[in-house]
């Protein structure tokens, strides 16, 4: 294979050592290589930096292994040295003759040939933002179970409030539980602790907290409680600092424009930011990003037949806030999103309506990012019946003389 970079080196992972070939392709066409094991403490990275520095090494590639590569990719990329993390099932070795110094001759090789495509790995400030809307996912996650362990010891006590109450965490059901966690056993007094439209349910909810609240299920309320504040509080800080860090990727107008966006908020909008960026340059086209998020059908055919077609694995993260933004949208009234909602949901059911929705949006923030000066123009809800309005005169003509009707059409005069 024709050598495209003379000085290269491959770089195979692992959590204490780094086994390094450096590849040097000479004049006359001869390889020389040279093995080294290093280890992964910081001084060890920096005379790894110092030593590929030494002989001019122009391109290093190294396998995403979990987290792993993130120290070496860290100090790495203050030297003049072009990074590659590529990902694991592109290097895969030949069964039975693997080992760490193959592995890494074989990343240098694959990389002096060119034969290596790099992931998507954003700047400093991104990945930072990265850190930040990935924890705080986390954080709801844990915010929603610890809300399903008060539900469980709700009902352990026979206390009935989620039967009346959409939500017991509101103020009155925070009022209600404080009440329980206090021992408050009267259910008379604990009803009228509800404020707003739970009001009209105060006969509902005198015997709905009616139960049998033991000293086991208050000390368990008070925990989870105290839990959840914490929660709370951890989340909001969260929000606070990651409006401040994408604060340098967003400006005003196109914070504005992507805010105009049916089913989008700000969250959707910093987890979308801090997974792709704003500098779409990165990605050649919409079915390009669609492809790497994971919100695309795959393509997988055989002997000139289709076989599954589900969607391909991607940014897991990505695709979770686009799906929840489509959840939301697809409900929006009069928009496009919805009649795209509707139009597959019928046919080919709502997870795949939602996953359809989803790229729909996905498209929209790559078009939106990669505009000068970004304006959302909404299509409308009648946007599918406009595409071909004698197919859907057509439709509908079939659909009533199924029905049993003699349908005959006129045009309509102007008023």
């Amino acid at each position: 294979m024709e050598t495209i970079y003379d000085r290269v080196a491959g770089l195979d992972i692992h959590k204490k050592t780094i086994v390094v070939c450096l590849r040097t392709t000479r004049p006359d066409g001869s390889v020389q290589e040279e093995i080294r094991t290093v280890g992964t403490m910081t001084d060890d990275l920096l005379a790894l930096g110092d030593w590929l520095s030494e002989h001019h090494v122009t391109h290093a590639a190294m396998e995403s292994t979990g987290v792993l590569w993130k120290p070496i990719w860290n100090i790495l990329e203050g030297y003049d040295l072009q990074l590659q993390l590529v990902n694991a099932r592109e290097l895969k070795q030949v069964p039975g003759r693997k080992s760490d110094v193959r592995d890494c001759q074989w990343i240098a090789h694959l990389l002096a040939c060119g034969l290596l495509n790099s992931s998507f790995v954003p700047e400093r400030g991104q990945r930072q933002l990265r850190d930040l809307t990935r924890h705080r996912a986390q954080l709801h996650g844990e915010h929603t179970r610890c809300v399903n362990r008060i539900h469980k010891v709700l009902q352990d006590a026979n206390i009935k409030l989620s039967s009346v109450a959409t939500n017991i965490l509101g103020k009155s059901g925070r009022d209600m539980l404080a009440a329980l966690v206090l021992g408050q056993d009267d259910p008379n007094s604990m009803a009228e602790l509800a404020r707003g439209k739970l009001r009209k349910k105060i006969p509902e909810l005198k015997r709905a907290l009616k139960g049998h609240v033991l000293d086991h299920h208050q000390f368990m309320l008070e925990q989870l409680l105290d839990h959840l504040g914490l929660l709370e509080e951890q989340i909001s800080r969260f929000n606070d600092r990651i409006e401040e860090a994408l604060r340098p990727f967003v400006d005003d107008e196109t914070f504005n424009a992507l805010d105009a966006v049916p089913g989008v908020n700000r969250i959707t909008i910093e987890n979308v930011v801090a997974e792709i960026g704003v500098d779409m340059a990165q990605f050649p086209s919409s079915q390009a990003l669609a492809s790497w998020a994971g919100v695309c059908p795959g393509n997988e055919e055989s002997a000139g037949k289709r076989k599954r077609r589900r969607t391909t694995k991607g940014n897991v993260w990505l695709r979770r806030a686009l799906c929840e933004a489509a959840w939301s949208a697809g409900r929006s009234r009069e928009t496009y999103f919805n009649a795209q909602y509707r139009r597959l949901a019928s046919r080919r059911g709502k997870k795949r309506a939602i996953m359809a929705v989803a790229h729909s949006l996905l498209v929209v923030f790559y078009h939106l990012l990669k505009s000068e000066h970004p304006q959302y123009q909404e299509l409308g809800g009648n946007h599918f019946d406009t595409l071909d309005p004698m197919r859907l005169r057509r439709h509908l003509v079939k659909r009533l003389e199924s029905l049993g009707y003699e349908v005959t059409l006129a045009e309509r005069k102007a008023a």
